[in-house]
């Protein structure tokens, strides 16, 4: 039996040591590789992430967090960086923030194995009180230091649509100084990582919400994660019809089944 696709039409700190050398990626103008290629690449750029030092975090992290999900997804999300729950496991959006992004995935008849999930920052950024680590705003060199991760993560992918989770992700993917109140839900489509962008409300956030601005942020999320399922349908739909010439035509690991 032909499977159908989810998304057709149906349905300031000291100075550290480098990272270990990076494998050798696909150059922007490569064709796309296949989707078993993409994972083992994926695989092998998450070796020498893993034991990365390239900033101070290295030194107060519990794991890396890289990224998880399909590595040929055609959506992509992105938030700012690990918490504590993450920093325990290693895995991205977990703990109370997970599962309302699950839940809102599922609302919308997905899941992780979907799509792909991941960070702009791959180690927790926090400071310590009392003995205890508490999450803090990431700093630019830390951002600058991890970003390469992200880009080599993201060029291997080649997804048609990312959704940044939170403002601080759309200042990297879409533009500097990004306004979630305005901005937030628009489709912005000069970013070098997908031809498709949008931002939405981080999970944490509507958390700290109560009573009707919750209900109206969580209802806001699941409209746009449905709006970004809508684009990728719609992309593929045209590349279709223009026939494999078309730019984008080669995302040969887009069609992952929800029966697989």
């Amino acid at each position: 039996m032909t499977q159908r696709s989810l998304f057709d039409d149906e349905l300031p700190p000291r100075p550290a040591p480098e990272a270990p050398a990076v494998p050798e990626l696909p150059a922007p103008t490569d064709p796309p590789l296949l989707p078993e290629q993409k994972a083992e690449v994926l695989e092998r750029l998450r070796e020498p992430a893993l034991s990365c030092t390239r900033c101070e975090l290295s030194r107060t992290r519990q794991h890396v967090v890289f990224g998880e999900g399909n590595p040929a997804a055609p959506l992509v999300f992105v938030g700012e960086g690990p918490g504590e729950n993450e920093d325990a496991t290693g895995r991205p959006f977990v703990g109370r923030a997970g599962k309302l992004l699950d839940d809102v995935l599922r609302e919308n008849g997905m899941t992780r194995e979907h799509v792909y999930i991941c960070n702009i920052l791959k180690c927790r950024a926090a400071f310590f009180e009392e003995g205890r680590a508490r999450n803090r705003p990431p700093r630019p060199e830390e951002v600058d230091a991890c970003r390469s991760w992200l880009d080599q993560q993201l060029a291997i992918i080649r997804p048609i649509v990312i959704v940044c989770l939170g403002a601080p992700a759309a200042n990297v993917i879409i533009h500097r100084n990004f306004r979630m109140t305005p901005e937030r839900g628009r489709w912005f489509t000069h970013s070098p990582y997908a031809p498709w962008v949008m931002a939405a409300f981080h999970p944490a956030y509507i958390l700290r919400l109560h009573g009707p601005g919750f209900d109206e942020a969580r209802a806001s999320l699941v409209r746009d994660i449905a709006a970004a399922r809508e684009k990728v349908i719609e992309v593929r739909r045209q590349l279709r019809e223009q026939g494999p010439e078309a730019g984008l035509a080669g995302q040969p690991g887009a069609r992952r089944s929800l029966f697989d």
